[in-house]
C-alpha cells in the first residue's frame, strides 16, 4: 500500500470519530469505564496479596538448643540457620534474654524470681523468619535433623490459616478478574458493533462503487485503535489519581493496619508504567479488532 493511501486512510478514520462523535463519545466512555474497573480490581488484589505477604513475614520460630551444646557449636548453628534456602532471617536469643523478658512479662512473680537466683532456668535459642510458609514443613525437617535441637516451636496454626486464604484469595480473584475481563470485553464488542451498524449504509455504498474491503476496514481499524489507545490513556490517569486518592484516605486507619501487621500499600509510581501500557494495549486491541470484525457482515455484499 502507497503512503498516500495509508495517509488518507489514516486520515479518514480519525475523521470517522468527529463525524460519529455521539457514538464515538459513549465508545470512549464504557471502554474507559470498563478499563478502570478491571485494572482496580487488579491493583485491590495486588494489594491483599501484599497485605498477606506482610502478615507472612511476621511467622516466627523459635529453635531451643539443648543446654550440652559448646559456644563453637551454638555460633556454628546459627552460620547453618543463615545458609538455608527458605530461612529469611536469624537472630540469637540469649537465655538470658529470655529470663530478662520473662520477669518484665511477669512483675508479681518477683518471689518465685528470687528463689531461681540471677542465672537463668532457660535454654538458648534462634528466632528464625521463614521465607515460604508454603515449604515450611520441609524446612522445620532440615532444622530438626541438625545436632542439639531440643524444641523447634512453630506458628503452625498460622501458617495454616495463611496458606488457606491465599488459595482463596487467589481462587476468588481469578474468577471475579476473568469475569469482569469477559464482561468487558463483550461491552466494548457490542459497543463497537452498534457504531459500524450505524453506518452500514455508508459501508454498502462504498462497496458498490468498488471499494475493497481492506478499503473499508482499515479506517475502521484505525478509528477503533486511536478510541482504544485515549481511552487507555485516560483510563490510567483516572487510575494514578484515583488510587492516591483512596489510599491517602485508607493510610490514615495506621491502628487498624499496624494491628494486622500491614506496612502499607504498594506505591503506584513504581509501576504505572506498566499499568499504562496495559491499559492502552488492551484498549486499542479489543476496539480495532472488534470494529474490524463488526464490518465483516456488512463488506460482504
Amino acid at each position: 500500500m502507497r503512503i498516500n493511501s495509508a495517509a488518507y486512510l489514516f486520515k479518514q478514520g480519525i475523521r470517522n470519530i468527529w463525524n460519529n462523535r455521539i457514538m464515538s463519545l459513549a465508545s470512549f466512555c464504557i471502554m474507559t469505564v470498563s478499563l478502570l474497573i478491571v485494572g482496580f480490581a487488579v491493583l485491590f488484589f495486588a494489594n491483599i496479596n501484599t497485605f498477606i505477604g506482610n502478615v507472612e513475614d511476621k511467622n516466627e520460630v523459635i529453635i531451643f538448643i539443648s543446654d550440652d551444646a559448646g559456644e563453637e557449636y551454638i555460633t556454628e548453628l546459627g552460620e547453618k540457620l543463615k545458609s538455608m534456602d527458605n530461612v529469611s532471617s536469624v537472630s540469637f536469643y540469649s537465655k538470658e534474654e529470655a529470663f530478662e523478658d520473662i520477669k518484665k512479662d511477669m512483675t508479681d512473680a518477683e518471689d518465685i524470681f528470687s528463689y531461681l537466683g540471677d542465672e537463668s532456668p532457660l535454654p538458648d535459642a534462634y528466632r528464625i523468619r521463614i521465607a515460604d510458609i508454603e515449604k515450611m514443613s520441609s524446612t522445620l525437617m532440615m532444622i530438626n535433623s541438625l545436632d542439639h535441637i531440643e524444641k523447634v516451636k512453630a506458628p503452625y496454626d498460622f501458617v495454616s490459616i495463611l496458606r488457606g486464604l491465599k488459595t482463596i484469595t487467589t481462587i476468588v480473584a481469578g474468577i471475579i478478574l476473568t469475569a469482569l475481563v469477559l464482561v468487558s470485553f463483550v461491552i466494548i464488542s457490542n459497543t463497537t458493533r452498534a457504531s459500524v451498524d450505524m453506518r452500514k449504509r455508508e459501508i454498502s455504498i462504498m462497496k458498490y462503487v468498488g471499494a475493497t474491503n481492506f478499503f473499508i476496514k482499515v479506517p475502521f481499524f484505525v478509528e477503533g485503535l486511536v478510541m482504544g489507545i485515549c481511552a487507555g490513556a485516560v483510563a490510567a490517569l483516572f487510575t494514578f489519581l484515583g488510587y492516591d486518592s483512596i489510599v491517602e484516605l485508607l493510610s490514615s486507619e495506621t491502628v487498624l493496619f499496624n494491628a494486622m501487621g500491614i506496612s502499607g500499600f504498594i506505591p503506584i509510581e513504581g509501576f504505572i508504567g506498566y499499568i499504562t501500557v496495559g491499559y492502552i494495549a488492551v484498549g486499542a486491541v479489543i476496539s480495532a479488532v472488534g470494529t474490524v470484525l463488526s464490518t465483516r457482515k456488512y463488506v460482504r455484499v
